[in-house]
């Protein structure tokens, strides 16, 4: 009996409940001999229904006339300083790709799920980036005026020696990180970053699976936001920014620089 492979596409839109109907079947049948991915879209669908219950008290308000009227780039950088803008455009952008499959796609294909992974660990790193770069109040857990102890206590609680990249020669200072929940291997940490003029972009690490394949860099984008993954070791790395392609590839290749400095 020939099983048709799965991709990791069609469980992240079983999860997002976008699945064509046709293909329920065999998906389910797939689920039910392979409880680990079967676990992983039960993980999904619990990260969809907490985002959910994040955004959807604003979802539905009206847009802001000063972001429909925001149509150039200049005037959409200055509406991103006002929380209100902040918080309609993490909400458009969480929520326009049905939270969460559909929300990248890049260059990674739809390989099965073992190949797939790391396009996987690009949306996860997105979600939280549109999640948590729009806050003024609590953007990070620790600040970066203890990061001493950020950096001691993420790298406990992953199990690996971690280590946030100095990127203040490209104009970007640490203002801190947090720890978030992954996608079945264990938490993963994300540091965040920004300049003088109040542009973000964050860092998301995760501890891989043993035996998983290193990575060249991978990009994907979806609207302005920009992506730039790679395994490496037993970590992953995903870095996003509201960037062009070639100024965040920059940041990437610095960022990767540092990393495999010895520590």
């Amino acid at each position: 009996m020939t099983t048709q492979a799965i991709s990791e596409a069609q469980l992240h839109a079983l999860a997002d409940g976008v699945l064509p109907e046709e293909q329920r079947a065999a998906i389910d049948a797939h689920l039910r001999a392979h409880p680990d991915d079967a676990a992983r879209v039960d993980a999904w669908r619990e990260q969809n229904r907490q985002l959910r219950a994040l955004f959807d008290p604003v979802r539905d308000e009206a847009v802001p006339p000063a972001l429909l009227q925001s149509t150039s780039p200049a005037a959409a950088n200055g509406a991103w300083q006002r929380p209100a803008m902040q918080a309609a455009a993490a909400v458009v952008l969480v929520l326009a790709g049905g939270m969460g499959g559909w929300l990248l796609r890049g260059d990674a294909g739809d390989g099965a799920t073992a190949s797939a992974s790391p396009m996987s660990l690009a949306r996860s790193a997105a979600i939280a980036h549109a999640v948590y770069t729009p806050e003024v109040r609590h953007p990070v857990e620790v600040g970066a005026e203890q990061e001493a102890h950020l950096v001691q206590w993420l790298s406990k609680r992953l199990g690996t020696k971690l280590q946030p990249p100095a990127l203040s020669p490209l104009g970007y200072h640490l203002i801190g990180g947090r720890l978030l929940p992954g996608d079945g291997d264990g938490p993963v940490a994300q540091f965040m970053y920004e300049d003088g003029g109040g542009k973000r972009l964050t860092l998301y690490v995760a501890k891989e699976r043993a035996g998983r394949q290193e990575t060249a860099f991978h990009y994907t984008q979806e609207k302005e936001l920009s992506v730039f993954y790679w395994i490496d070791g037993q970590l992953g790395y995903a870095l996003s920014a509201n960037l062009p392609k070639q100024e965040l590839g920059k940041i990437a290749g610095a960022v990767y620089a540092q990393l495999e400095q010895p520590r």
